[in-house]
């Protein structure tokens, strides 16, 4: 399978040389209705062309920025080649923002279109519309839209109606635009995280993505037999990664679940070959497994504890890259009493390569993963190296690591630690903000603002971001998104904040795990009325207290946990505590409960707080409740 040349160097020329060459095979489904609905390379390929021509009959002109919010879906994709291929740029905005962010994010990039899933995204931007450069705003989703007559608004199939019209009067436009199209020119704009402040938008080319996607496969080949699954943010540039450049570049298809709610049932239909999937999914994937065994029977938990007894030894032993058949042979029986059955529940059964990235994932995690039979892989990149610049090799996992370079990317250590990244897949600049881009981009070198080193080995160690390796007072330094990971293994732990900078011991603040810790509380016959109320019961803070004391064993005796508080609240984007891609603000946080934390470093045995809680519509509570300081035995 040829890679990208001259012919097929962006993502609407890839487009039609698959339109062309496999125009009869399937691109994608979308489940609707109970029901996969299949489409065509060749019925993509007009949905683009349509769509992109009714855009332009609007007025849209090469330059502008076209902005997408929604679902996954496939009028997601459709939207955002269709722009690409009238030379527009395309960005995504998160669907669970509120109205006042899109503002701001409309604003920066200088928005002129918005293309729109439903009517609760139409009203978000009806309602500032006003305050921003938005001329037209189109929707997929007619449900709930037949009152509404601001002669903004259009639907999706108006457009592609307009655009077969304009095909009448041009009908050599669209192909003329996307030869037109080149490498270098910028593919779409994709917010950072914005763990630190508002997110920036990085530029990416078509050179960046399209390298990116055939520098993986040179590691994990992928080919048209291979099923995605695209159910996270297509705002998020990993989303981006699989569901845009993956499945142009190498035609795998992907496949649409009907709604948020039915995810996991349509992730289990198809049982996707690739998975790529933020720490969270996985970390909620493992608390699932362990509470649900908790909840068997005598028999079932005790097998499934000698499974993974086995599953442990088996995976340890491929990361020593030792080999035993005695072993082999119970992993396999351990496979088909318990292994088999969890990884077809979880949809995980036809999984060839699977992916963490955008923060690190513990090391407890992927040994229960490898030890059930799924190849877990760390990645390391950022939005500003087109999603993927490390990534660990099949059979050389280890899992302290985020693995060696992909082909194609340097690396390399400044004096001060921080990773320094090169390649073809590194970002063009952050849109209007040429400052940021000059600290970012030096002399060819991506600074990532993380901090690690390379081992023995070649693999690179991730230690944490530069700016959150904390001291304390007695100079030990430490890496508080170590200890936070180790921390959320268990299924108790939702979120995990450890403090300790310039303090003389370390101290965290939890936010327990609704549902996990509710079905614990109902076995003890502990009854409650809220979160609020199940986060501070007695009982509650002595099995938090307890897993604390667990995992200090395993920590260096001044990196041990001595005080923490159970949150009243879950942290939470709308409240700014985590990104959309729930990425721990620390910042924002250890100011917001600036009190509370002073109040952990005090003998004090418990914190009033009182604390303004935003909701979607923009309304304010105020929150009144006391929390207790528990102190753990070290």
């Amino acid at each position: 399978m040829r890679g990208p040349n001259m012919e097929d160097d962006t993502f609407p020329k890839l487009l039609v040389r698959n339109c062309r060459k496999y125009g009869k095979k399937v691109a994608m489904r979308e489940k609707d209705l109970g029901i996969w609905r299949t489409y065509t390379w060749k019925e993509y390929f007009d949905a683009v062309k349509y769509f992109s021509l009714g855009l332009v009959s609007l007025g849209l002109e090469q330059g502008d920025k076209v902005a997408i919010v929604g679902d996954n879906s496939p009028e997601w994709v459709i939207a955002e080649l269709a722009a690409q291929s009238a030379l527009a740029i395309p960005t995504g905005l998160y669907q669970d923002g509120l109205a006042e962010e899109f503002k701001a994010l409309l604003n920066y990039m200088d928005v002129r279109f918005v293309i729109a899933e439903d009517q609760e995204q139409v009203d978000k931007l009806l309602a500032v519309r006003q305050d921003t450069a938005v001329e037209k705003i189109i929707y997929w989703e007619p449900k709930g839209m037949y009152r509404y007559d601001d002669p903004c608004l259009l639907r999706f199939d108006t457009v592609m109606a307009k655009g077969r019209e304009y095909a009448k009067r041009y009908p050599d436009l669209f192909e003329e635009n996307v030869a037109s199209t080149q490498a270098d020119d910028t593919a779409c704009i994709l917010t950072t995280s914005g763990t630190t402040a508002m997110p920036k938008g990085a530029m990416l080319s078509y050179r960046n993505m399209i390298s990116m996607a055939e520098n993986l496969s040179k590691v994990d080949p992928v080919d048209d037999s291979f099923e995605l699954v695209s159910s996270l943010p297509l705002a998020w540039a990993g989303e981006q990664m699989m569901t845009i450049s993956l499945a142009l570049c190498k035609r795998a298809v992907v496949n649409f679940p009907e709604s948020s709610e039915t995810v996991r049932q349509d992730f289990r239909e198809i049982g996707p070959h690739v998975v790529f999937s933020p720490p969270r999914i996985w970390e909620n994937i493992v608390s699932e497994v362990l509470v649900r065994m908790e909840d068997a029977n005598r028999l079932n938990r005790a097998v499934f504890k000698w499974a993974m007894k086995v599953g442990y030894r088996w995976a340890e032993m491929k990361f020593e890259k030792k080999t035993s058949l005695a072993l082999k042979l119970q992993w396999l029986i351990a496979y088909w009493l318990v292994f088999r059955s969890i990884l077809d529940k979880t949809g995980l059964k036809r999984v060839k390569y699977a992916y963490t990235g955008g923060a690190a994932l513990g090391p407890d995690y992927f040994r229960f993963y490898h030890a059930i039979g799924v190849n877990l892989k760390q990645i390391y990149g950022q939005t500003e190296i087109a999603g993927i610049a490390v990534l660990h090799r099949d059979n050389d996992i280890k899992f302290e690591t985020v693995g060696k370079p992909i082909p194609g990317t340097e690396i390399a250590i400044s004096e001060e630690g921080e990773i320094l990244l090169r390649g073809a897949a590194v970002f063009k600049g952050y849109y209007k903000m040429p400052e940021k881009t000059e600290e970012a981009l030096k002399d060819g070198w991506l600074h990532t603002g993380d901090m690690g080193y390379i081992d023995k080995d070649g693999h690179l160690v991730v230690v944490d971001r530069l700016k959150d390796v904390l001291t304390l007072k007695d100079g030990t330094k430490f890496s508080p998104q170590y200890i936070e990971n180790r921390l959320k293994f268990s299924p108790y732990i939702r979120e995990a904040v450890v403090v300790g900078k310039n303090r003389p011991f370390l101290a965290a603040i939890f936010n327990i795990d609704m549902e996990n810790v509710g079905k614990w509380a109902e076995r003890q016959m502990i009854g409650y009325t809220s979160y609020m109320d199940l986060s501070q019961k007695e009982e509650v803070l002595n099995l938090i207290k307890d897993v604390v004391k667990e995992i200090n064993k395993t920590l260096p005796e001044n990196a041990r946990i001595k005080r923490f508080v159970s949150l009243y609240k879950e942290l939470h984007a709308d409240d700014e505590e985590l990104t959309r891609t729930r990425k721990l603000r620390r910042r924002i946080v250890e100011q917001r409960y600036a009190d509370l934390i002073e109040a952990i470093y005090s003998n004090a045995k418990s914190y009033d707080a009182s604390i303004a809680i935003r909701y979607e519509d923009g309304r304010e509570r105020l929150i009144r409740t006391t929390m207790k300081i528990v102190d753990v035995e070290v």
